[in-house]
Order: structure tokens, then C-alpha cells, then sequence
């Protein structure tokens, strides 16, 4: 099965577990987003919206009207990840995990596909190492949680028979670059940890997702701003979810792309894989995208990567995390957006997706989509589909059901602060609404849908 359009066939109709744990702290965002949100928007855009009638007598939800001008966020109470529309993934804890009693998870990400007939989901992100609070300057590789179901139970993919001694779960590392053989590159030189007078050790890995694509896991992922070379990368299963992992000829002496320009050893980061039918591209931040070559070892040359066509704000802020989802037919194309707050001339707060500068803060780390008919477009303007729910990725359950992922950034903002860092860095999922194929827009399920299931 791909990792394509549709995340493939639906299988069984059984009700997902009930019982999971619920997102901590989540109903008591009520007030302060409700009041914050409405600041952000016209008056119109503050009431509410009837329903689409459809077809068989079927009613979507509403589109709502965007802020105005293009650029303003949309903070409402129904676009957060709430206790009514989301949960957090009971995780099975390593040692590491203990002190803390849940997982700490970075750039969370979760899908579902289906392997010898049956739905299997998993789940992975940025991981840190005992003794630090963040994933920098270094942290340790990637660990993965396989499960049948979203509800759980969730547990460490067994790679106890690939590495008897090493820490479970833990499927691609810079520590395992002893692994390497002639012919067989696990870890490239520019991906080993390293070591400098004023930080120690150095390299860090990000943001890894999985896939499923014409029966081989393939594992993406981004060396951080503290490796030797910062950009995206792609491993390749040799076994199952568990590996053992090696890296493709294609990254044996770079990451994917070209050099930003100015910035020394960085390439384009926060890589992704977007497959259909039986080709595969590889998305990169904040704007590209190239086809993989049919061998799955490399992309296809090309002087210079393509660039999706998309409506940018003005002036364009720095974006992260890009991802590309299709649904109705429909490709959704995500970033990863701060909304900053300012204060207009009027004295009110002013919410959008602005460039840092003097008199900005960082509010929220928000999920804003575009729509389009093609996947490398043209994309429609972007709107916010979920407050505090950025570098996430959309999935399709094996019922048929749409969730994004969700992980509370603790580095700046709303999540940072030191009465709520405690709950920050999750792995949490979250309900998503279609608008229809009128409206054709996924947002977080805003509220009177009912409770998550």
C-alpha cells in the first residue's frame, strides 16, 4: 500500500477503543482563546455559518469566512485542539520516559496503513536524550510505536533482533554508524555525531515520518542545525517497520536539494514523501518538491527543484514542515506557521502570520493549508486550520476517519510559558472536518461535533 491520496482501502467498520487518554489541560482553553480569537476578525466572520446542503440530503459543515487582509490568523476556540476533538497517544514509555511519565515528542507524526491485510498505525518525531530539555545540541536517532489501532496499545517497535543491546524502539541513530559495510552506508559521514570547545557533542536528528510505499518502509527524516550537514534524508527498510534502516545512495554525500543560499552546509530541511499509484515525490521545506526515481535511491536530476505554486503572504514569513495530503480529489498542501501578535493603532491585539520584527511575539505555532486540483498547483490562499496544531501531518484512519497530529511546541509562545510547559511536547492527535466538495477545505472539528472517537 502507498502513502498516497487516500491512504488506502478501508477495512472493518469497528469502533475505535474507547478510554483514551484525553488532551491534559485542554478545557480550560476556552475562555482565553474564545476572547483572543475574535480580535483577529471582522464581525461577520465572528457569527456563525449555516451548513452546506449536499446532495442525498448529506450537510457539511462551512467554510468560514477568512480575516482580512490575507495573512491575519484565525485564534477561535473551535480551531484549537480541545478535550471534545482530540487525545493524546498512550505512548509506551522507555527509561528515559519515566521521570517525565509520558513521552516528550517534537514535529509528532502518525498514519495508518495496511500491511499483510491488516491496519497498522505508527508513530514517531523529534526525539531529546536524558539530561536535556530540548533536542539540541544533540540527540540520539529516531524511535517508532507501532499500534492496531489509534486508541492503542502502543508499543516500542521491537528491534531487539537487530540490536539485542540497544534501547528498543530506537530504528536509526548516529551512534550506529559502526554498522556500515562496503555497499551498505546506515550512517553518512556528514550525519555523525561531532564534537566542538563550546557545545560538546553535536548533531541532531529531526522530524522523521514513515511510509509505506510498494511493500518497503522508508523512513524520512532531517539532520538538525547542529549537524555537520543540515538537510532532509531518506532510509530504506531492509526488513519491516523495525528495519534494519540504510540510507539511500542518494544522501550518501548530501542531503536531498541544493544549498540554501548564504548558509554554509544547510540544505532544505523538513523533508516529506507524497505517494500515488505507484510513483513517489519528495516535498521539501518551504516550497518544493521532486519526483523520486523509480529505484526509490535518489530524485531525478534536475538543475533546479520545482516549486509548488502557491498564494504567498506578503511579506512571505519563514514557514516549516511541508506536507502534502489528498482527499475529495483534492490536494492539500500544510505548513507550519508562527502567528505573532502586534498591536494595532487602534490599541487591539493583531494576530498573523507576520516575519519577526520589534513589537511581534510569538503566539502560536499554527497549521495553514491550501487547496488545489493539481498537485503542484496552483494553491489556493491559505487559512488556518488549526491553532497551536503546526508541523503536523493529515491521515486517514483504517475507518475512513481524518485526524492531524498535534504536538504543542514548547520552544516559543502560548506552550512555553511556565505554568503550561508541562504539557507541551506531545504526541497528540486531533479530529479534522471536510467542508465538502464545494467548500473543500479540512479544519480542525470545531465544536457542537460531539467528542472524539
Amino acid at each position: 500500500m502507498s502513502t498516497g491520496p487516500e491512504n488506502g482501502p478501508r477495512i472493518g467498520r469497528r469502533a475505535l477503543l474507547t478510554g483514551a487518554v484525553r488532551t491534559a489541560g485542554a478545557a480550560g482553553l476556552a475562555g482565553m482563546a474564545g476572547s483572543l480569537g475574535m480580535a483577529a476578525l471582522s464581525p461577520a466572520a465572528a457569527q456563525a455559518v449555516p451548513a452546506q446542503a449536499a446532495p442525498g440530503g448529506r450537510r457539511y459543515p462551512a467554510n468560514w469566512p477568512d480575516p482580512e487582509p490575507y495573512g491575519l490568523a484565525d485564534t477561535r476556540e473551535d480551531l484549537w485542539p480541545r478535550a471534545d476533538n482530540s487525545f493524546l497517544l498512550d505512548l509506551e514509555l522507555r527509561p528515559r520516559d519515566e521521570q517525565l511519565g509520558r513521552v516528550w515528542m517534537r514535529d509528532t507524526y502518525v498514519n495508518c496503513f495496511v500491511v499483510k491485510g491488516r491496519p497498522m498505525y505508527v508513530a514517531t518525531g523529534t526525539s531529546r536524550v536524558p539530561g536535556l530539555t530540548t533536542a539540541t545540541p544533540w540527540n540520539d536517532g529516531v524511535f517508532v510505536w507501532t499500534a492496531p489501532s489509534l486508541h492503542g496499545p502502543w508499543r516500542l517497535a521491537d528491534t531487539t533482533g537487530i540490536r539485542p543491546d540497544a534501547e528498543k524502539g530506537k530504528v536509526w541513530s548516529p551512534e550506529f554508524v559502526g554498522e556500515n559495510r562496503p555497499g551498505r552506508t546506515v550512517v553518512a559521514p556528514w550525519q555523525e555525531h561531532w564534537y566542538d570547545d563550546e557545545s560538546g557533542k553535536r548533531g541532531n536528528v529531526w522530524a522523521p515520518e514513515l511510509h509505506y510505499f510498494r511493500g518497503t518502509w522508508y523512513l524520512m527524516a532531517c539532520m538538525g542545525d547542529n549537524a555537520l550537514k543540515t538537510g532532509s534524508f531518506m532510509l530504506a527498510s531492509e526488513g519491516g517497520v523495525e528495519g534494519p534502516y540504510r540510507l539511500v545512495r542518494g544522501n550518501l554525500a548530501k542531503p536531498f536539494g541544493d544549498l540554501n543560499p548564504g548558509r554554509p552546509e544547510r540544505y532544505h530541511i523538513d523533508g516529506s514523501l507524497y505517494a500515488e499509484g505507484g510513483d513517489a515525490w519528495l516535498v521539501l521545506h518551504n516550497n518544493l518538491y521532486a519526483k523520486f526515481r523509480d529505484d526509490m535511491e535518489d530524485i531525478v536530476p534536475t538543475t533546479n527543484l520545482p516549486s509548488f505554486q502557491q498564494v504567498a503572504y506578503d511579506p512571505e514569513p519563514y514557514l516549516e514542515g511541508a506536507y502534502v495530503f489528498k482527499h475529495g480529489g483534492k490536494y492539500y498542501l500544510l505548513h507550519a506557521a508562527w502567528d505573532r501578535t502586534s498591536t494595532n493603532s487602534d490599541g487591539s491585539t493583531r494576530y498573523a502570520y507576520d516575519p519577526p520584527r520589534a513589537g511581534r511575539t510569538q503566539y502560536q505555532y499554527d497549521a495553514v493549508v491550501a487547496v488545489a486540483d493539481r498537485f503542484e498547483g496552483p494553491y489556493s490562499k491559505r487559512w488556518t486550520a488549526g491553532v497551536g496544531a503546526g508541523h503536523n501531518n493529515f491521515f486517514r484512519d483504517h475507518n475512513g476517519r481524518l485526524w492531524a497530529t498535534f504536538f504543542r511546541n514548547p520552544a516559543f509562545g502560548y506552550w512555553a510559558d511556565p505554568a503550561r510547559i508541562d504539557d507541551a511536547a506531545v504526541a497528540g492527535v486531533v479530529r479534522l472536518e471536510w467542508t465538502g466538495p464545494e467548500g473543500n477545505r479540512l479544519y480542525v472539528r470545531r465544536q457542537s461535533r460531539g467528542p472524539a472517537s
